[in-house]
């Protein structure tokens, strides 16, 4: 696993990501689109899209971020599905955002939200589509000192939980599967990134 040094390697890596993508996953795909969770006033666009959409949950300035850009819809995505139809995105990115989702709450059931919004992604996502995670992660201490840090990653929670070989998730709900193509630190974050793919059903 490497470990990224500066910013401009990271840049870096996304500008030879997106021609890897383009060059060996979506070479019959004319036009991309691409879903940035917890986009804020600028959905983030890591992965060259042709079009990006965002979902946030604030509204600021008394002018919500919809009326400012018709591609950003407004949803509370620890206890909402993503507003989105299924099978609509090339690529989901998570920049900075799946520490901030829960494991557990109570509202008033008991819900898993991470396991929930993994879910989501890989509806929304098209088969063979990309999922970006790029999140702060255990051992460092950035994982922690934000108080709305409530979701602790580390470089196996993918690895094992929401992959297409282990899915250890399922006991907690989970339905899909995503290969993991790579993932690399740029400490104290953790990039992630995974490809859906299809469920493989065995029986016992």
């Amino acid at each position: 696993m490497r470990v990224f040094a500066s910013t401009s390697d990271l840049d870096a890596f996304f500008v030879s990501l997106t021609f890897v993508l383009q060059d060996e996953i979506l070479s019959e795909t004319f036009m991309t689109k691409s879903l940035d969770l917890g986009c804020g006033r600028n959905p983030k666009n890591l992965l060259n899209a042709d079009t990006v959409y965002g979902v946030d949950l604030q509204q600021r300035d008394d002018i919500t971020m919809h009326d400012q850009n018709p591609n950003i819809k407004r949803a509370d995505l620890a206890i909402d599905p993503i507003p989105y139809d299924n099978d609509f995105f090339e690529f989901v990115t998570a920049h900075d955002f799946l520490e901030h989702i829960p494991r557990l709450l109570y509202v008033p059931h008991r819900r898993n939200p991470f396991v929930e919004i993994m879910n989501e992604v890989y509806r929304v996502l098209k088969m063979d589509g990309i999922f970006l995670s790029f999140t702060p992660a255990y051992p460092h201490s950035m994982v922690f000192q934000d108080p709305t840090h409530v979701n602790i990653i580390t470089d196996q929670t993918f690895i094992y939980y929401f992959d297409d070989v282990h899915r250890w998730a399922t006991a907690y709900g989970f339905k899909g599967a995503f290969k993991i193509i790579r993932q690399e630190w740029y400490e104290p974050h953790l990039l992630t990134l995974m490809q859906k793919t299809e469920v493989i059903h065995t029986t016992s």
